[in-house]
């Protein structure tokens, strides 16, 4: 196979959405068993829900430390010996949770998982080599459909691998890294030509030097917090909802498993078939902060439901969330250069991980707080409605920061800074 690299294609855009597909799928597989598992460690959804609150903020605090760092090296040395790094190691990292005696070595690989898929800065930027600006918003729709997909068959997989066993799925996972690896080896050519890659330096790869970026344009700053946001809310699902699920509507992994499914699919459809047209209609700004506004509205509706159909309801308008993420990435690679691409995906999920840090945490301590004989807190579905909030101050910002989230007429769509 020719590893020359080329530009825009439909060949060039399969072979990276393929890609991401794979490895998203042994992601999501072990989304409905992972919190069980931890529960059966802990001894209560309770304290599972602090604890797995706190393994996806370790999981987040490595992508913080290490997304800078793999953005740079894939800007220096290309995207694509990164994602064959990445892919290696999730397949050996899912095999060491598959045999985990405790909650310890559960963390530990949940440590490695955070460390390994940090990779997917590198997705976005190889992403960004193969499309133009102009059509970059629908570029990362459909990397979104492609999870999205992912998150199909992966929690399908896992609801129905769980019911036989707990650790079936982790190495269901590792097959799906190694399926993932093996098609980045021979299949996935390299996107980066040598001409414009930039050299590595760690006062770009440090996560705080990877911050300086998104401070360098007053625009970039203020959608990197409308991202903060965003990734903020989102987090309520990865740190609460399994757990949520099971206490509130007697939900197993396999019903959990089929509404991950669901999710994926109306994702899957939104960001594929909507993020496109709705960017060429409205703006790129005006489909953030439509995207925004639904999704606060949807999960407002999910803390609120009494009943599994009325949960099950509220997702069709928070779907349209889908479209915000994608346009949000647009907005900010539009005000980079091409050899910043990389660095700029760093940064991003640096802001992502910081979220990811603080965000399941808190969420886990108010969903504890919310369940029991005791709880603290009068009501279940309060970490709902809280990421409500945060994704309507998202919003708020998408309106009130106006014009200025626009890319200024004449610059065609890219600045270097």
């Amino acid at each position: 196979m020719s590893n020359a690299p080329f530009r825009a294609g439909k060949a060039a855009v399969a072979f990276i959405l393929v890609t991401a597909m794979l490895d998203v799928v042994a992601m999501g597989i072990i989304i409905p068993v992972l919190p069980h598992l931890i529960e059966e460690f802990s001894g209560s959804s309770a304290r599972a829900g602090l604890i797995n609150g706190v393994f996806v903020a370790l999981w987040a605090l490595m992508q913080f430390l290490v997304s800078p760092i793999v953005g740079s090296l894939s800007d220096r040395y290309g995207r694509r010996p990164v994602i064959l790094m990445s892919t290696a190691g999730l397949a050996i990292d899912y095999v060491l949770m598959a045999v985990a005696p405790n909650l310890w070595w559960l963390a530990v690989g949940r440590i490695v998982s955070g460390i390994t898929t940090a990779s997917f800065t590198t997705v976005y930027a190889y992403m960004a080599d193969i499309t133009t600006p102009q059509n970059r918003a629908r570029g990362y729709g459909l990397i979104g459909a492609a999870f999205s997909a992912g998150f199909v068959a992966g929690p399908l997989i896992g609801g129905v691998l769980g019911e036989w066993s707990p650790r079936a799925p982790f190495w269901a996972a590792s097959v799906m890294s190694g399926l993932a690896f093996c098609y980045g080896l021979f299949v996935l050519p390299e996107s980066l030509t040598t001409e414009r890659r930039m050299a590595f330096s760690w006062h770009r790869a440090n996560p705080l030097g990877a911050l300086r970026l998104l401070r360098s344009h007053a625009e970039l700053t203020g959608l990197a917090v409308v991202n903060f946001l965003l990734y903020f809310a989102h987090h309520v699902f990865s740190a609460v909802f399994v757990l949520y699920a099971g206490q509130r509507y007697g939900w197993g992994a396999w019903q959990v498993g089929m509404l991950l499914a669901l999710v994926g699919a109306l994702d899957m459809l939104v960001q594929g078939l909507l993020t496109g047209p709705m960017s060429k209609r409205l703006g790129d700004r005006r489909t953030m902060i439509v995207g925004l506004c639904f999704g606060a509205i949807g999960i407002a509706c999910m803390g609120l439901a009494p009943t599994g159909w009325l949960f099950v309801a509220a997702m069709l308008p928070n779907a349209l969330w889908g479209v915000a993420m994608p346009t949000i990435q647009s907005l900010m690679t539009q005000r980079v250069s091409e050899s910043e691409q990389g660095q700029l995906q760093g940064a991003n999920n640096s802001v992502g991980a910081i979220a990811g840090v603080l965000s399941p945490v808190f969420f886990g301590w108010v969903y504890s707080a919310s369940v029991g004989p005791q709880a603290r807190i009068p009501y279940i579905g309060t970490a709902f409605l809280i990421a409500a909030g945060v994704l309507a101050a998202a919003a708020l910002m998408g309106v009130v920061g106006g014009r200025r989230l626009e890319p200024a007429q004449g610059l065609g769509g890219n600045r270097t800074p």
